[in-house]
């Protein structure tokens, strides 16, 4: 994309200018795809929350079912005055929204939505999106630590002991998918479960599929979820770390929130139930053989609708996931902190270690699975390689052996400088070399 701006300005191929346009448009594509979802989702969980305790949920703005009412909300903290308590730190009160936010946001950079659709492809991808979601975390407790409020400080207290214990047990959930893909390349993982839905890995053994489960319940509590939002516990600390907060600062924090939901659960879709492919693999090779290689030259507009449905697939997935989690919030209680302490130690560590040793076996004693039936599957999953795997070439020699000594040893020499002419350069790897003149003779 890059090139082809460059190209387009008059500008040479390899210009700064093109790359630095092509980073804006990804960015400002996966904004609105963290403040058009925060939107959905805020609308979604009024709705769920309405249904569940008997309730309408947004029924004026926007019509019947308040599809709008989200939007004038948010309009509404626009205009609220931005109040900042007296004993609070400014400068890192200002900034921990906009911390929080970032990480959640900065996460979607190497989320693949589809094959080839991936704002910055990484290598790393699985490590990169964990370790930047980490991240979120600081906000929190830069927001308790400024506020100049106990109630924030607990909140941020709080998250902080909640988050830490919980990356152990989502660690290791996350580890199965990948050394099963032998991987942590996003992409190559989703499509290593091309096929039918039985080539997806949640379905590989049963320890994958509680490994899925246990993975969930991590994600729900790293994200600060019911029954696990003890950060903000309204029945014991007001709201937690962002009670001294209003207006638009106080919207990003629960933008980053939605934003880590659909994160979490994006990221659950690639690694456990087949990313972008469908449980019927309609756009594959056997049918409609639409899908094309990204960046290929076999590039067509069927191979971009195959990708557009594959993105579409791809967020109803995460959306379903996101869903789950705002079901969870309005029919479960809330636990104690010595509690959630207590399901992620006793509970989620051992589970997810066991599920890891679990399928280890499984894979090394090749117990077949319904992922080895290969049913309808667009390739094998041995065909699949990282995409920044190039083709090996032999290795240059610089040295030949001579017959043996006096020593009866054979012996290094290093070959002379010849010229070049068109007799070497037309020499093949495993044929003898000609001899010429002034070479070795």
């Amino acid at each position: 994309m890059a090139d082809t701006i460059n190209q387009f300005l008059g500008l040479d191929v390899g210009s700064w200018f093109g790359y630095v346009v092509t980073s804006l448009i990804h960015c400002a594509l996966l904004l609105q795809v963290v403040a058009v979802g925060a939107l959905v989702f805020i609308w979604m969980e009024r709705k769920i929350a309405g249904r569940i305790q008997d309730r309408l949920g947004p029924t004026r703005v926007g019509g019947r079912f308040g599809w709008l009412q989200t939007l004038a909300d948010g309009l509404k903290l626009i205009t609220k005055e931005d109040l900042i308590p007296a004993d609070a730190d400014r400068m890192l009160f200002k900034l921990a929204p906009y911390v929080a936010f970032m990480a959640s946001f900065s996460a979607f950079l190497a989320l693949p939505f589809a094959d080839g659709w991936v704002g910055q492809h990484v290598n790393t991808a699985v490590f990169f999106v964990l370790a930047v979601l980490g991240l979120e975390v600081f906000g929190v407790i830069l927001a308790g630590y400024s506020s100049g409020s106990k109630w924030s400080l607990f909140g941020a207290i709080r998250e902080a002991a909640q988050v830490v214990s919980y990356e152990v047990p989502l660690g290791l959930c996350v580890v199965v998918p990948v050394f099963l893909c032998g991987t942590m390349n996003l992409v190559t993982i989703a499509n290593k479960q091309a096929g039918l839905f039985t080539n997806w890995l949640v379905f590989h053994d049963p320890f994958t599929f509680c490994t899925f489960w246990v993975y969930f319940t991590c994600a729900t509590a790293s994200v600060n979820r019911a029954p696990f939002d003890l950060a903000e516990a309204e029945s014991e600390l007001v709201a937690g770390f962002h009670t001294e907060y209003s207006g638009l600062r106080w919207s990003f924090f629960f933008m980053a929130e939605y934003g880590s939901m659909f994160l979490v659960s994006g990221l659950a879709t690639l690694l456990f139930f087949g990313g972008w492919h469908g449980p019927i693999p309609l756009f594959g090779p056997q049918m409609l053989d639409w899908a094309y290689a990204p960046g290929g030259a076999d590039w067509a507009l069927s191979g971009y609708l195959a990708n557009l449905a594959g993105c579409t697939n791809f967020i109803l997935k995460a959306v379903v996931g996101v869903i789950f989690m705002i079901w969870i919030r309005w029919t479960f209680p809330r636990l104690r902190i010595d509690q959630v302490i207590t399901t992620c130690l006793k509970y989620c560590v051992p589970i997810a270690a066991v599920c890891f040793l679990g399928a280890l076996v499984w894979e090394a004693m090749d117990i077949p699975s319904p992922n080895n039936l290969n049913l309808m599957s667009g390739q094998p999953s041995s065909t699949v390689r990282e995409h920044w795997v190039l083709p090996q070439k032999p290795p240059a020699t610089d040295e030949k052996t001579t017959p043996p000594a006096e020593s009866g040893k054979p012996v290094a020499m290093k070959q002379s400088l010849r010229p070049a002419n068109a007799t070497l350069a037309n020499h093949r790897p495993g044929q003898p070399e000609p001899l010429t003149q002034g070479g070795d003779q």
